[in-house]
């Protein structure tokens, strides 16, 4: 049985700062940062005009709160900002005015140290979040994508309890066999950082050549590039969804299949296929949704679907904390 308390547990040990740019016009956020900080899952940083949230609210007297505005090192984060954008023709002008902004700045903060993660998205789009993550921060291996997961969990039979990781279901729209085989190595990392020991399918309407199209091809090539680079990894395609899930099925439509109707990580052919999976799961399925965790950023950054609710802001940041990197290991990276 997958316990997402024990998600939450290994996030509070890593002590990360997690900042949130939302808190001063999100109610949920508030509710949810104050969780955190009572439990001390991770160090709360919060954007806004701290008297206004004092004068609001008393309780906002216990946080940390940075204004873009007045925030000491505010000239530093201009000029990064002016540095990551000026090949696409911002000026120093636009980039002191963007600034301001609570999801650049709060990225921005990310990028030069200030705190180790973000999240945001429950007052906004997608593309508000994602936006200027991928203008600042950027993708952590140049070829790769930044893509993005959902981890799907709760109280079913079917899965015995177990948990999923659906991926991308919010990012990339027409991924072909090379995104979908890097978006599959994302995932596989995800998996683990959620404590899950990954089983990969990748799914279509087809079951090892029941069907033949481009399409088809596509998800059966994907899988043969992601053996060739994660060889310890379990993992399994093209198979349809009942072939990947289901035992009796697989005997019958994937009889030599690895998985054997096992995965716990489905790699969808497309966002709409992807999108429609996780929302069937979560509304007919009654599985809990998170996400959608963004992959493959050099820093994490997520997103948050604008119907969550309290528990999943707290889920997500505890995630978040789970993707940094720890001080030891990013030190070395910086030394080589």
């Amino acid at each position: 049985m997958y316990k997402i308390e024990d998600l939450v547990k290994r996030a509070k040990a890593k002590q990360k700062t997690i900042v949130f740019p939302e808190v001063s016009f999100s109610d949920r956020t508030f509710e949810a940062v104050k969780i955190l900080q009572k439990k001390k899952i991770v160090k709360v940083l919060l954007v806004g005009d701290a008297s206004a949230l004092i004068l609001r609210d008393k309780e906002f007297s216990k946080f940390d709160i940075v204004n873009p505005v007045t925030f000491p090192n505010r000239d530093k984060l201009v000029k990064t900002l002016y540095e990551k954008r000026k090949e696409k023709g911002l000026t120093m002008e636009q980039a002191d005015e963007l600034e301001k902004d609570p999801y650049y700045f709060a990225t921005l903060l990310v990028e030069c140290g200030y705190a180790d993660g973000m999240v945001a998205g429950a007052e906004c789009s997608t593309a508000n979040t994602v936006r200027p993550a991928l203008q600042i921060i950027k993708a952590k291996n140049k070829k790769d994508p930044v893509s993005s997961c959902f981890l799907m969990y709760g109280k079913n039979k079917f899965l015995d309890n177990e948990a999923l990781v659906l991926s991308d279901c919010g990012i990339i729209e027409f991924p072909d066999s090379d995104t979908l085989a890097a978006i599959a190595g994302q995932s596989v990392k995800s998996a683990k950082d959620f404590g899950l020991d990954p089983r990969v399918a990748f799914l279509s309407y087809s079951s090892k050549g029941s069907a033949k199209s481009e399409a088809v091809d596509k998800v059966r090539i994907a899988c043969e590039k992601f053996k060739k680079k994660e060889k310890d990894i379990l993992c399994d395609g093209e198979l349809q969804f009942d072939a990947a899930m289901v035992p009796q099925v697989a005997e019958t439509k994937a009889k030599d299949s690895p998985l054997a109707g096992t995965a716990n990580v489905l790699i969808y052919p497309d966002i709409q296929a992807g999108n429609i999976g996780y929302k069937t799961m979560q509304y007919i399925g009654g599985l809990n949704a998170i996400g959608p965790i963004l992959q493959g950023l050099k820093k994490p950054v997520n997103d948050l679907s604008r119907g969550c609710n309290v528990n999943d802001i707290v889920i997500v940041s505890a995630i978040t904390a789970l993707q940094c990197e720890d001080d030891e290991k990013a030190s070395k990276k910086k030394s080589k």
